[in-house]
């Protein structure tokens, strides 16, 4: 009898370290620091659309109002973020009036741009050097 009492106290003995532990094992593994992160992206993700919100709010544009704050007729039309990169338009091929914008950082970057969408749509297009 006297040693299943030592083993019981025993046992309750550890499972009580370790329950006042847990919050140490749960900082070890990631979980706490994992969910401090999910609220912290929440938190900064909700802070940016509230702030292109408020922005957006205070610009009067009864066209396309791109990313730069520029009104401007269509999404084409918009301007690049950064004024060292370069506006590439690559044609659609189905409909050579549309394409989609593309911003790279000079004309090189632009044309490898160029080649790689034509080589992934499988049409080689012939480029002057």
């Amino acid at each position: 009898m006297q040693k299943i009492c030592t083993v019981f106290l025993a046992l309750f003995w550890a499972l009580s370290f370790a329950s006042a532990q847990f919050s140490f094992f749960d900082q070890m593994f990631g979980h706490h620091g994992q969910q401090q992160q999910r609220q912290q992206q929440q938190q900064q993700s909700g802070g940016s659309h509230s702030q292109w919100a408020s922005s957006v709010d205070s610009v009067s544009c009864s066209q396309y109002l791109c990313p730069t704050f520029d009104c401007v007729a269509t999404p084409h039309d918009c301007p690049c973020p950064d004024q060292e990169d370069v506006k590439c338009i690559i044609p659609d091929a189905d409909d050579k009036r549309v394409g989609t914008v593309i911003c790279t950082r000079g004309p090189e970057a632009c044309l490898a741009v160029e080649q790689l969408i034509w080589r992934l749509a499988g049409q080689q297009q012939r480029v002057p050097l």
